[in-house]
């Protein structure tokens, strides 16, 4: 397999491709099925792509993946690892896109990203998914989408009991006050800026939640996970941390690609946490 890996890599090597290029050449591909460009909504970057486990039996728990960007980049085709390591563990995996900056503002990502988990549940049962299990999972910024849409009613309402679990990535949850210019004009929508911080709705109501960081991060600083970590602890709340020290920000994520995976235990660590109120079959 790793042969393989490196023979699909020789080319993009070659070529000087980008990172997700070079990870994406190292995935397999037989282990799952791509459904791609499935509209959730009417605007060309509301579609989502579908990774279904080969070979699966029985209803699969799904698991919706927010990708990073700092709300002003990313594609869905870039994560195809992140779909194959899940999709290998027995997961269906949903990867939506959603609309950035400067098309849009804050909180129009909340908004897409609200949509995208509805039209798995109303759809996932067709590609064999179980819409009563399905976790919600982000990196960087699509942690803070996914963590929003479990902490903040306002986006599902009371369906966000519906959600199995959450998964953080280096997230980003309490991270005022802002300094990236960038950020500011995203969040410029709000002129009560505490009101756009996941750590502001913690109830003790949310699902349960992992949150995870590497302590090398100097992009996200991993306080944010101990902070919202402690304030979900003081209001009831059942949530677990998972620091790893010789990981940073982007090699957190990067270590569910291939041979990353192997190095370190986040991929292993991930799948206890999103199969506990679902047990393996």
């Amino acid at each position: 397999m790793r042969l393989w890996g490196l023979i699909l890599a020789l080319p993009c090597l070659l070529a000087g491709c980008s990172t997700s290029d070079l990870v994406n050449a190292f995935a397999p591909r037989d282990d799952f099925r791509l459904v791609a460009g499935l509209a959730y909504g009417d605007n060309p970057r509301q579609t989502l792509d579908l990774y279904l486990p080969v070979g699966a039996q029985g209803k699969r728990p799904v698991v919706v993946f927010f990708y990073g960007g700092n709300w002003d980049s990313g594609h869905k085709e870039d994560y195809l690892f992140l779909g194959e390591a899940l999709a290998s563990r027995g997961f269906i995996v949903v990867v939506p896109d959603y609309r950035i900056y400067p098309e849009i503002r804050y909180p129009a990502f909340l908004a897409d990203g609200a949509d995208a988990v509805r039209w798995t549940w109303s759809h996932i049962a067709e590609q064999g998914g179980d819409p009563a299990h399905v976790s919600l999972m982000g990196h960087s910024a699509g942690a803070y989408n996914a963590m929003m849409l479990a902490l903040d009613p306002k986006w599902l309402g009371d369906a966000r009991q519906r959600i199995a679990s959450v998964v953080g990535l280096a997230g980003p949850y309490d991270f005022l006050p802002l300094v990236d210019p960038t950020l500011k004009i995203i969040f410029a929508t709000e002129p009560d800026l505490p009101r756009t911080q996941p750590i502001a709705y913690v109830d003790g109501a949310a699902p349960p939640v992992l949150l995870v960081s590497g302590r090398l991060d100097t992009i996200v600083s991993p306080g944010n996970v101990t902070r919202l970590a402690a304030r979900i602890r003081e209001h009831g709340g059942r949530v677990e941390t998972e620091f790893y020290s010789l990981l940073g920000h982007i090699t957190l994520i990067g270590s569910f690609a291939r041979p990353l995976r192997f190095v370190t235990p986040v991929l292993d660590d991930v799948t206890r946490f999103l199969e506990a109120p679902y047990p393996a079959t």
